[in-house]
Order: structure tokens, then sequence, then C-alpha cells
């Protein structure tokens, strides 16, 4: 009972996602001796539970196993933004492509229409996560971050002139930001609690009859096995869904840059500080600091915001202890009480963060070799929530051998190159922390672009 009891608050602790699951986080039978199926799927985030729930809409009879290392969600679904947004991770000159090509129209209409696949998906299944589809919000409050939003190339995701540069009367009809010089909107963005939504999909998938083994390690993975402490999973086709953990699997330590996205959130808010706020229920909301930050409005009426610049660490970049930051969260807090004013005296309940995957290239991939059958995606940079279920449904076409639409996008089979050995990532990755936090404080004084950014502009992601 006390191990119980320590593991459901170690669990509940990761985030204020995690600890506001209803149900106790109690992990599923593990993994106790060898066994077979047709399909081990190692990692029970969003990309190997969509996986696991588009193989048995294509084929029930499938035996489909999933082996966790924690539980379902504990990892980067279960602590990240709860944004379901159009973007996909990379530029379409990683992924050989030009702007205009049938592939890039491709990839720009799934980006759009995986909104409402998630949102079908959670309709159908009846799976209680606030899904809540009100569009997303870019702001601009200096004048460098104007520019950078007016420079955002035309027609990326306004293919059908549906994401709009907002007039101020336009704006105060979303939410009242002081200060705001420029905002953009795109309707194809909607609100999740992630945690619920991935620990929703973990019981779906287990009514269709895929087994799940959680507190179950995957120590080694390799055609046809998945190794583990008790026993072997044997298997015909195993997948890889571990994404920014990766690094721990033997021979994948520089797969991925792994960085930390941090988050807080304050109490729930009454009424009337929403009505100051005027923030439209279910709108996500970012800015375009280089330090950027996004929010939500949560189910439960609090306001959760979070960014990047979590310091890298040299011996542990993948550690519980890189999860909490006072520097960010102070940086978050500030970001909290300048843009959404009428909240500023609320109580921060939740501090909070999660590992992300970034590749060399900073682009998505998903990938499957026939001959081996192993199949594996990930490096989503913090665009998972949408990009997971794109990367699932692929693996299950490409595990299936479907010719659909899914398996000729662009991210398909794409490779990127390792990330250097430490310590240059190291140096790099705290570096390239402290140019953006100095950027952004010059801008914010000056209001004029800092000549800073070029410093670090090989190692930062790629524009569309």
């Amino acid at each position: 009972m006390a191990e119980q009891e320590a593991l459901e608050a170690h669990y509940r602790a990761r985030s204020l996602w995690l600890d506001g699951i209803p149900e106790p986080l109690t992990p599923r039978l593990g993994l106790g001796a060898d066994a077979d199926c047709d399909v081990a799927i190692v990692g029970a985030g969003f990309t190997g539970l969509w996986t696991a729930y588009y193989l048995k809409q294509h084929q029930p009879g499938l035996r489909v196993v999933v082996v966790e290392r924690e539980i379902a969600g504990y990892g980067p679904s279960g602590r990240n933004g709860g944004a379901v947004g159009p973007g996909f991770p990379g530029s379409f000159a990683a992924y050989g492509i030009r702007d205009g090509d049938e592939s890039v129209l491709r990839a720009i209409r799934e980006a759009k229409a995986v909104v409402d696949e998630v949102g079908r998906v959670i309709a159908d299944e009846g799976i209680e996560c606030g899904y809540l589809k009100a569009g997303g919000l870019v702001v601009a409050t200096t004048e460098p971050q104007r520019a950078r939003l007016l420079a955002r190339p035309a027609g990326l995701y306004d293919q059908d002139d549906d994401e709009l540069l907002l007039e101020p009367g336009k704006l105060a009809e979303l939410v009242r930001i002081p200060g705001v010089l420029a905002s953009r909107f795109s309707p194809h963005a909607a609100r999740v609690d992630p945690a619920r939504l991935v620990r929703g999909l973990a019981n779906v998938c287990e009514r269709l009859g895929v087994t799940i083994h959680e507190r179950t390690a995957a120590l080694d993975l390799a055609p046809g096995r998945v190794r583990c402490a008790a026993g072997t999973l044997r298997a015909d086709t195993v997948v890889r869904a571990t994404e920014s953990y990766t690094s721990q699997l033997p021979g994948q330590r520089l797969r991925y840059l792994t960085l930390y996205s941090l988050m807080i959130a304050t109490e729930p808010l009454p009424p009337e500080v929403w009505e100051q706020l005027g923030w439209r229920d279910g709108l996500e909301i970012e800015d375009l600091h280089h330090l950027f930050f996004y929010a939500q409005r949560t189910m439960d009426g609090r306001i959760a915001i979070g960014g990047r610049g979590a310091p890298y660490r040299l011996r542990r970049p993948l550690s519980e202890a890189n999860e909490r930051s006072e520097a960010v969260a102070q940086r978050l807090g500030r970001s909290l009480r300048r843009h959404f004013p009428a909240a500023a005296a609320a109580t921060i309940t939740h501090h909070w963060g999660g590992p992300l995957a970034v590749p060399r290239d900073w682009s998505m991939s998903v990938n499957f070799d026939a001959r081996t059958r192993l199949g594996w995606a990930g490096g989503y940079t913090g665009l998972g929530v949408a990009a997971s279920n794109i990367a699932g449904r692929t693996l299950a076409d490409l595990v299936l051998g479907r010719d659909t639409d899914l398996v000729k996008l662009p991210w398909v089979q794409h490779h990127s190159r390792r990330w250097e050995p430490e310590p240059l990532r190291f140096l790099a990755s705290n570096a390239i922390v402290r140019v953006l936090d100095r950027a952004d404080h010059s801008e914010d004084r000056t209001g004029r672009p800092s000549w800073q950014t070029r410093i670090v502009a090989p190692f930062m992601p790629p524009q569309h």
C-alpha cells in the first residue's frame, strides 16, 4: 500500500494534467514472462497508443502489445501544453521538397485535418479530456515580433484564406491583451487536457483488445523481439515509440537532443477575471519572443502557460531534476502578468516540465523497414500532440502495407543526421538559451531586432 501511494504521488507530481486525473494511477500488470504477438510497441505515449488504436481499427484481430517503462502518459504526452495545432516539425528544405510541390500541399492539408481527426476520435470513443476547437492566436508585442509575424510566409497555413491578420477590434473579440501590435488567428487549433486524452486513449485501446504492460522497461529491441527484464516479447513487427527517451536505448544516444519545455499553472480563476480577460474558451495563445510562451485556458478555469529555456545538463540531459527551473518559472510568471494582468494576483499552484526530442535538422520522421519489420517515429520538437496522431496513423498503414496518402507524406522515410557528441551539444544548447534570452531582453528594451540571434542560427529550427 505504501509503495502504491508513493508511486501515485510520484506520477501526479509530474504535471498539472496528471495531478488532475480523477481515477487512481495504478500501473497495469507488467510483462511477467516471454510472450508472442503480431505487433510489439515500445512506449505508451501518444505515438505508441495512436499506432495501436489505428492498427486495431484496420485489423481488429491483430495481436498488439504495448510495453511502457512507467504508466501511459507518464512522459511528454502527459505533460505538454495541450495544444492540438496545425504545425508540423521541420522545413521543406529538410524534407527535400519545395514550396508549391504536391507533397507540400498534402502535408499542409494533413496538418489542418489532424485537429478534426483527433476531435473525431475523442467524440466517437467518449474520451472526457476537455477538447475544444476554438482556434490559435499568435501575438506580437514589440516591433521585432511584429516584423517576424508579418514575415511568416503567406500561404503556409492559409491556403483557404482562413488564417487572418486581426485588426485590434477583432482581437478584442478573442482576448484582451495589452500592447499587441499585430496578431494572427487560425481556426485550426484546439485545447485539450493531454493527460486525460492519453490515459483515455489507453483505456480505449484496451477495450479494442490491445494489451498494455506498464512498469515494463524495454532493455533492447531488435527485429522480431523486445527484451524486457522479466521476459522477451516476440513479434512479427516491432515499433519504437519512445520519442525523447530514445536516447536511453543502446546505440541511440545521439539520435535526438533532449530539451525540456516547462510550464506553470494558476489556481482556478473566478468568472470576473475571465470576463476582464475576455479570453474565448478553448483559444490557444502564443507570442513571438525567441523564448516564446504558449498558453491555454484549461477545462477547470486556470491559465496554464509554458515555454522553453530550461538549462541542458551535461551528465544527465534526461532527468527528473530538469523538470523544474526557478528562472524559467519566473520568466513565465512575468509573461503571465504582462499579457494577462487581470490574473496577476493568482496563486501559482503547479510547476512542471517534460522532455522533447529534437532531431539535428529539427524535422520529424516516420520510418518503417519492410525487410526487418522495424518501425519508429518521433522528433516532434514540441508539436507532438497533433504530429503523433499523424505518425500513429502512418505507422499503422506502413505496418499493414496500406497504400494511402499518409505513407507519401514528406517525413515518411526521412532520416536526420546524428547530433554532435558531448560536450559540443552541452555547450551549444546552453549558449543558445543565453543568447536568445539576451536577445529578448534587448528587443523588449530597445524595440529593435537583436543581432545576437545570428550567432546561434545554425543550431536553430529551420523556417518553412
